[in-house]
């Protein structure tokens, strides 16, 4: 397969995180905060501006989307260039943004413990969340596996003592909301 030149993937990469916007933008969800302003960070985790705003604490989950889809894609596609690899994860996470805000995920998303309130994401934080597992990517491409695995590990870990949630909370009640885990999530 012929390699594609940077120019070309950074094009592409554009084409589908706008593709993405154009998308939530279509299922009416809100350009920024519907509180008018943006912010860096939203470190309130049930508050209504979380996945309103830049980043969150599920900034962290999509970073580590990028170690996934890097390591994964590696693995599976070793003859692919690095930018191709980066064009399919973008498209890989560009697709569960897009999935993530159907009324479908968004309803079975209020269901969880901490998500009571979730309306789905403002377009900017959705775009975050994509430029976030890029930087995951490059970062999971520099980095030894060993140490991309420890930082995933690290900010799991981080990030359930300090929410009680985490990519992988996050997968197990996308399957099926365990009462244990619930309990714990809601502080009970």
């Amino acid at each position: 397969m012929t390699s594609i030149s940077t120019r070309t993937a950074i094009l592409c990469v554009l084409g589908l995180v706008a593709l993405q916007a154009f998308a939530l933008y279509l299922f009416s969800q809100p350009p920024i905060c519907t509180c008018g302003y943006v912010k860096l960070w939203e470190g309130v985790v049930s508050g209504s501006g979380n996945s309103q705003h830049l980043t969150d604490w599920y900034t962290f989950s999509h970073i580590i989307h990028g170690f996934i889809f890097y390591l994964g894609l590696w693995y599976l596609f070793p003859r692919l260039s690095v930018w191709q690899r980066l064009v399919l994860a973008v498209g890989i996470e560009v697709s569960w943004e897009i999935l993530e805000n159907t009324p479908m995920i968004v309803q079975h998303y209020r269901a969880q413990a901490l998500s009571q309130g979730y309306t789905g994401d403002a377009i900017i934080n959705s775009v975050s969340d994509s430029l976030a597992m890029a930087l995951g990517f490059f970062v999971a491409w520099r980095l030894p596996v060993l140490a991309t695995i420890s930082i995933a590990l690290g900010l799991e870990i981080f990030v359930a003592y300090e929410i009680r949630d985490n990519l992988a909370l996050n997968i197990i009640n996308l399957i099926y909301i365990f009462p244990p885990i619930a309990a714990w999530q809601s502080g009970a």
